[in-house]
């Protein structure tokens, strides 16, 4: 008998993952997770029935959503990541020498719970001394903060449930609010390809750009998203992503990449056709 993990992505599509075995199902206060191993994709997160990362790509998504901005800043001494229980965020965070303090915060303890014990090789940034984790509502936590990081990454789940409060113009506001001078905020920013899911970007990205000056958005090939094709949008109060990326003095670090390089970080603005028109309607 064949066990199929099957995730609905249009109404007529469906991602389909064979399972080897299903390793830990749980109902936490806020959502059901549960923890798959496959042949062909690893062993695989799923928050309520639906994929959140895969051992064989996650490292694309944790790679693009954080050099991207840790490139462009030019002293990155205070991080927050909103979301991202599952730790491999703060894991590519962790191979910057720079960063003194690392801020998690996670609406469920039920996931990093989880994800220590089921995928340690994406959860291991979690051991950063540099971390502190607070389990909380992303939006309360923000709200109030002035000035006390230099990069946010929101690495949320899709605009419902648990992740609905980060996406309105309030947590994009507070996230301003909080950034120091020349500050950066990052985040996922769902698929343009699908008509139901280009509706929430251009609902995200005009929001983001009534607050921040400079606003783009940048791509990734990932294969077990929704389209295979994803966005993430940049933000800051000044810098540019591509004309103040500093090459050179990323390089000299020596930091190991599967995914991301700095010229892919500069190709990953030059967006298709359809997705530039699709901002165009609300810019």
């Amino acid at each position: 008998m064949e066990l199929w993990f099957t995730e609905s992505h249009t109404k007529g599509g469906r991602f389909s993952i064979q399972v080897d075995r299903h390793l830990f199902s749980g109902n936490s206060e806020h959502q059901r997770i549960d923890v798959f191993e496959s042949e062909t994709y690893g062993r695989f997160l799923a928050l309520d029935g639906r994929m959140r990362l895969t051992e064989r790509d996650e490292f694309i998504y944790h790679e693009m959503l954080v050099h991207v901005p840790m490139a462009v800043h030019p002293k990155p001494e205070k991080v927050l990541v909103i979301g991202a229980g599952d730790g491999g965020a703060l894991r590519e965070l962790a191979k910057y020498e720079e960063i003194k303090e690392m801020d998690l915060v996670e609406i469920d303890q039920m996931v990093v719970d989880v994800c220590r014990e089921y995928l340690p090789g994406t959860a291991s940034g979690l051991e950063d001394p540099r971390l502190k984790i607070t389990c909380q509502n992303g939006l309360k936590a923000i709200r109030g903060m002035e000035g006390e990081y230099d990069v946010i990454l929101i690495d949320s789940t899709d605009p419902f449930g648990p992740g609905e409060g980060l996406f309105t113009k309030e947590f994009y506001g507070s996230c301003y609010n909080a950034l120091r001078e020349g500050g950066i905020m990052v985040n996922q920013h769902e698929s343009p390809f699908y008509e139901e899911d280009s509706r929430m970007i251009q609902t995200a990205h005009k929001r983001i750009l009534e607050i921040f000056p400079e606003v783009k958005l940048y791509q990734a090939h990932i294969p077990t998203y929704p389209s295979g094709y994803w966005l993430f949008g940049f933000a800051s109060k000044g810098l540019h992503p591509v004309d103040d990326l500093r090459d050179q003095a990323w390089q000299e670090k020596g930091i190991q990449t599967r995914y991301y390089n700095t010229r892919l970080h500069r190709g990953a603005f030059a967006l298709p056709n359809y997705v530039e028109e699709l901002l165009k309607d609300v810019e």
